[in-house]
């Protein structure tokens, strides 16, 4: 049940605080003054998206706020979401004069989807254009499937599963089917650009090394030069006086004089040192000078080799590493193609099994519905009957589809014929807004009254303006069954009816002030002579007018 909703900066609403009561709560107001502000408040909270504009000029934001009380079973399924010793349960939302908005669950900060979850929970929300749904072939099945009960829903989840493997399935045959059309000449591209690679075998240290081994060869006669200039100088082949021979002279002079002062013998081991490092560097220097000289036609192997790496490149991605990825791709891809043949025979084994398992939750599915439609037709006819269309015909056709669906292998369409002696035709044909709208609230009955399968779960009934389009002695009738329909539970109405406003256990007005700018609309809970000035204007009389005041009295005795 909903016990107080706060809304400030909503539209035109500038703050309104409603209290709301057990059984049928209606709200009225003149049109224009923003009685569906209400409904997109409520809407809000249910997690819906807000309309443009939604922030009142000049304010920062908008604020909605619910207080609920809190089932135990969603205490249950919104577990540490909320405070263990919570007694009831807020939800909120902000909205942003930029469109951002917040959402809020037990004073926390929470996902619009937490909000949803909740909300689903606690309130059923039926808006003024929900009897235009109805003509909808999807929202009749929806209706059929409410009414078999919470068992058809696990049905239908099953079901959805199975449908959604199936579709799968039926996609992959398909990719498979489409890979055998073009796996030959796939196959053959793949097959000549992997052996192409493979007989390159490219790998990236060798393309680092053939590269250093091309400079070396491109400069290998001026390296040769350098080397031999070197060891001349160290070394000379003609004998003449190099670094190392007058290394070695010197040498003999610091050895004469060793033993003398130690401080000389220390320079005289490092002078040594020197020496040997000098004959050692000139017979290396020597030995690279020898080889330095490559066989002929190396440099001609090396740019061949070169070449074919980078056309390889080029054609791949433009480094070894991405030569490397496109061979491994086109091998996984090879091995998917040569093997599509036996994945095209697992698949359709798998789509056999799905299609049967599909079938026999259809099956189930469709025995429910073929169940619970007489049921159904019999239910909403003797509700219509109470609706002012006595003698209504209502049935239910339940028929296959030509091809199953995401709901089934049913399509349903309702019936009606509104006179007697006339057949019955589809509701979206026969029926005029206010019969459609009658037989929403009938449906809506069946569902959430005392004694129906799956209903009376406590949430509250949200109907914005679902009396559309009738008037007179029907509309007294609608009212009656509203609020028969709020027994034992909570109503929310918002209604232009003076017959069914006079039958609310509580009544708010809603008046627009268009003295200020912006224009300001306050919400004001009504009893007393309150109630009877509203219906007063209801009814289409001045103020003062006594015999619009004494129907009003008379509406509110009757009730």
């Amino acid at each position: 049940m909903l016990l107080e909703l706060r809304v400030e900066n909503l539209l035109l609403i500038e703050r309104a605080e409603l209290r709301l009561a057990p059984g049928l709560n209606v709200i009225t107001g003149e049109t224009g003054a923003g009685k569906t502000m209400l409904a997109h408040a409520l809407d809000l909270l249910l997690g819906g998206k807000p309309r443009s504009g939604v922030v009142r000029p000049g304010a920062s934001e908008a604020w909605v706020e619910g207080v609920f009380e809190l089932p135990g079973g969603l205490r249950s399924a919104l577990g540490d979401r909320i405070a263990p010793d919570a007694e009831d349960l807020v939800l909120a939302r902000r909205v942003g004069a930029d469109g951002r908005t917040r959402a809020y669950l037990g004073g926390r900060s929470a996902t619009v989807g937490d909000l949803r979850e909740a909300g689903e929970a606690l309130l059923v929300f039926y808006g003024q254009h929900e009897h235009r749904r109805l003509t909808l072939a999807s929202a009749q099945l929806e209706a059929l499937d409410a009414f078999c009960g919470a068992d058809q829903a696990f049905r239908r989840t099953a079901y959805s599963e199975a449908w959604a493997e199936l579709r799968a399935l039926r996609g992959r045959r398909s990719e498979l089917a489409e890979l055998a059309g073009a796996r030959e000449r796939e196959l053959d591209l793949l097959r000549f650009e992997l052996s192409e690679i493979e007989e390159a075998d490219p790998s990236e240290a060798e393309r680092e090394e053939l590269g250093a081994e091309r400079e070396r060869l491109r400069h290998q006669e001026a390296l040769r030069a350098s080397a031999l200039a070197a060891v001349e100088a160290l070394s000379p082949e003609s004998g003449g006086p190099g670094a190392t021979f007058l290394l070695a002279e010197a040498g003999r002079r610091l050895e004469e004089v060793a033993g003398v002062d130690g401080g000389l013998d220390v320079l005289g081991d490092r002078f040594r040192s020197l020496r040997y490092e000098a004959e050692d560097l000139a017979g290396e220097l020597r030995r690279y000078e020898e080889t330095v000289e490559a066989a002929p036609g190396r440099l001609e192997e090396v740019e061949d080799r070169l070449a074919t790496l980078a056309r390889l490149e080029r054609k791949h991605g433009g480094t070894i590493a991405s030569v490397l990825a496109h061979a491994a791709s086109c091998r996984e891809r090879r091995d998917e193609l040569e093997g599509a043949e036996v994945a095209l025979g697992e698949v359709e084994t798998g789509l056999a099994s799905a299609e049967a398992r599909a079938a026999e939750l259809a099956g189930e599915l469709r025995a429910a519905r073929v169940a619970a439609s007489g049921e159904l037709a019999e239910a909403v006819r003797a509700r219509l009957s109470e609706l002012a269309m006595e003698g209504a015909r209502f049935e239910v056709e339940l028929t296959p589809r030509a091809e199953p669906g995401a709901t089934g292998a049913d399509q349903v369409e309702f019936l009606i014929s509104t006179n007697p002696g006339v057949e019955v035709g589809p509701l979206r044909e026969i029926a005029s807004g206010g019969e459609t709208s009658r037989v929403m609230l009938a449906l809506m009955s069946v569902a959430h009254g005392e004694g129906a399968e799956g209903g009376g779960d406590g949430r509250l009934l949200v109907f914005d303006e679902v009396d559309a389009g009738i008037g007179g002695v029907t509309a007294r009738a609608v009212g009656a069954h509203l609020r028969a329909l709020a027994e034992g539970r909570q109503i929310l109405c918002i209604t232009h009816l003076p017959q069914i406003a006079s039958l609310g256990a509580r009544h708010f007005v809603i008046a627009k002030d268009t003295a200020t700018e912006p224009a300001l609309t306050t919400v004001t809970g009504l009893d007393g002579d309150g109630v009877v000035g509203e219906l007063v204007r209801m009814l289409g009389a001045a103020e003062g007018d006594r015999a619009a005041r004494a129907h009003a009295k008379e509406l509110l005795k009757a009730a």
